[in-house]
C-alpha cells in the first residue's frame, strides 16, 4: 500500500483527496502547512509521493519543491502539484522546479489517479 502525503491548507480538499486516496488503496497523511510537512522529512519520514497545494500561507508549494529538489535523499521524490493557477506559467513554473504532475483543483478521482500514475512512472524510469 502507497503512503501518500497531503499538504494543503484547506483541511476540506486535504479530507476529500483522502477519501479519493483510500479509494484507491492508498495510506495517507495531511499536514496543513508546509512547515509540518518539512519537520517530518527533517525526522526521517518519508512518504512514497507527495501531493502539493501551490498556495499556502508562509512558505508556497514551490518553494517546498525546491527544498526537496535540493536534497539528495528527496530528489527522486514524485511530487504531484495541486492548485486553482491555471496560467502556463504557473504550471511551467512547478513542472521546471521539480513537480512531476499538475492537477486542477476540484480534481476528480480519475484525474488524481493519472497524475499519481504519471509521477510514479517518471521516477521509475529515472
Amino acid at each position: 500500500m502507497k503512503h501518500i502525503w497531503i499538504v494543503d491548507d484547506d483541511e476540506e480538499m486535504s479530507h476529500a483527496i483522502g477519501l479519493m486516496l483510500k479509494l484507491l488503496d492508498c495510506e495517507t497523511t495531511a499536514y496543513f502547512n508546509v512547515r509540518s510537512a518539512a519537520q517530518s522529512f527533517a525526522s526521517g519520514k518519508k512518504p512514497d509521493l507527495l501531493i502539493l497545494d501551490l498556495n499556502m500561507p508562509e512558505i508556497s508549494g514551490l518553494d517546498m519543491i525546491e527544498f526537496l529538489r535540493r536534497r539528495a535523499d528527496l530528489k527522486d521524490l514524485p511530487i504531484v502539484m495541486l492548485s486553482s493557477e491555471a496560467a502556463d506559467s504557473v504550471v511551467d513554473k512547478a513542472l521546471a522546479l521539480g513537480a512531476d504532475s499538475y492537477v486542477m483543483k476540484p480534481v476528480t478521482i480519475d484525474e488524481l489517479e493519472k497524475a499519481m500514475s504519471s509521477a510514479f512512472y517518471k521516477h521509475l524510469n529515472q
